[in-house]
């Protein structure tokens, strides 16, 4: 007797003793790459700058034409209402994360019957028993219960939690986007408005050319019926007139095209926009910005959405790392109870009510919950990777914008000394054709210079503006 109940006393303790050991298995959880973030910690800082803030784009362009057009843009394009709704998308995420938290509550109703076979336990046992005063147990037992049943996965380890941070990490990711998107947007409506611009100051320019051209021929006629020129001057002036017509055509039809392209940003059918075309030559670059402290990138809106995804990965790795941890889960339910609803409200005698809670935790076979741990540590190292390629792009666009905002200033000064220089150069081989002392292919080659310096005017100009809202753009 005595060896019997020492073998029963070192079986409990071997069975206390391997629970144990399963729990110390099941607690232990393997460790998360630490990413180290060495682009970041080595950006430059140029210590000369002295801006801390870019202006609103409302305190940027003056223009109140391409404000108007801005401010319907942003209210009309489609990509910016595609972007809100998928921000409204992650919100409802963190209410989803945000109610797995909590304790869940749904109310029963239930009715239902039975019948216990005569040759069971439960039903032998009916036999001749009275369910009520004078009442045998029906051979079919109604059963009625209204109640309240509880579920709530206690979060004993902030696995939930960490869930529910990586939503809000996401969302504030999705705001960054919204940001970009609609800085993006901004830059494009004022890129096709000064686009627009520049291609009326070029037919413009054309017209004014195929004037000259026009006022070429005549002097070549008359040239030539003095006997002072060919008949290959006036060809020559022709041809020259026709390329001219030509490309006004084409100088049309890239305004419509660009037209068009502004009213799609806009949310719009095809529709004339009205503008100043001397508005363009108008326009310079604000010295603040051509000095754009290295700190201030990390403001970016891209760059901080990459932050944030990167913020979310490292929350989705830790809750992956607790679902190694046993959790708790409590269940419960509160109700009434009888066979016939007349005795649902005789209480306390009707009411029920059970409590159950649970501990588990994985024992055997965690290849899943180790895979899904696996994959959210390599999200968080490819997280960190696009975070700095995004650093690293950002800083090159800015060093090159820069340079290209300097480098074109001068460029737009000599080339303005190189029209000065053409205009006088037509007028005196116009003056030398008249008197016979230039011919007329000197003449063609001085105003098809001036033509090409008078363009390349004109979109230096405009690479100048693309330059400063593709600066302004990468802080807004």
């Amino acid at each position: 007797m005595m060896m019997k109940k020492r073998n029963n006393k070192c079986l409990a303790y071997g069975l206390m003793t391997l629970i144990s050991l399963l729990g110390v298995v099941a607690c232990k959880t393997p460790q998360a790459t630490l990413p180290n973030d060495t682009v970041k910690a080595s950006m430059p800082v140029a210590t000369a700058d002295t801006v801390t803030a870019i202006p609103l784009w409302r305190d940027f362009f003056k223009d109140p034409t391409l404000c108007g057009l801005i401010d319907t843009a942003l209210a009309n394009n489609q990509d910016l209402k595609i972007t809100l709704q998928e921000m409204a998308i992650a919100k409802s995420n963190i209410l989803a994360k945000r109610g797995q938290m909590l304790p869940s509550v749904t109310a029963n109703v239930a009715a239902g019957a039975s019948k216990a076979g005569r040759y069971t336990a439960e039903g032998a046992g009916n036999v001749g028993t009275e369910i009520t005063p004078g009442h045998n147990v029906p051979n079919v037992v109604p059963d009625f219960a209204p109640n309240l049943h509880l579920d709530w996965s206690v979060d004993l380890w902030n696995q939930l939690n960490s869930t529910k941070r990586a939503a809000v990490e996401r969302y504030l990711a999705s705001e960054e986007g919204q940001r970009t998107i609609k800085s993006q947007l901004v830059a494009d409506v004022a890129e096709n408005y000064y686009a627009l611009l520049a291609l009326d100051n070029k037919l413009d320019i054309m017209q004014q050319y195929i004037a000259l051209q026009k006022k070429a021929v005549q002097i070549a006629r008359v040239q030539k019926e003095a006997d002072a020129d060919t008949q290959l001057a006036v060809e020559k002036f022709e041809s020259e007139l026709a390329k001219a017509s030509a490309e006004e055509y084409q100088l049309r039809q890239a305004i419509t095209e660009t037209e068009n392209n502004l009213n799609l940003l806009l949310g719009r059918y095809p529709t004339p926009i009205m503008r100043n075309k001397n508005v363009l030559m108008e326009q310079s670059l604000p010295n603040t910005l051509q000095a754009i402290p290295a700190s201030l990138l990390l403001h970016r809106p891209d760059i901080v959405a990459a932050e944030h995804q990167l913020r979310a990965a490292k929350w989705d790795v830790e809750a992956a790392r607790k679902a190694f941890l046993p959790s708790l889960n409590i269940s419960a339910s509160l109700g009434l109870d009888a066979f016939n609803p007349k005795y649902l409200l005789q209480l306390p005698k009707s009411l029920a009510f059970s409590v159950v809670g649970g501990l588990t935790a994985p024992l055997i076979n965690k290849k899943a919950i180790q895979a899904n741990f696996d994959q959210a540590n390599a999200l968080q190292l490819e997280a960190l990777y696009n975070y700095d390629k995004t650093l690293l792009t950002a800083y090159s666009e800015m060093s090159t914008l820069q340079a290209r905002a300097r480098n074109l200033a001068q460029y737009q000064v000599l080339k303005k000394k190189q029209n000065d220089a053409l205009t006088r150069a037509v007028s005196v081989s116009q003056q030398l054709y008249n008197y016979n002392r230039a011919t007329y292919l000197e003449v063609l080659d001085s105003e098809r210079d001036q033509l090409d310096c008078q363009v390349e005017l004109v979109d230096t100009q405009l690479r100048q503006l693309s330059t400063l809202i593709d600066l302004y753009r990468g802080f807004f």
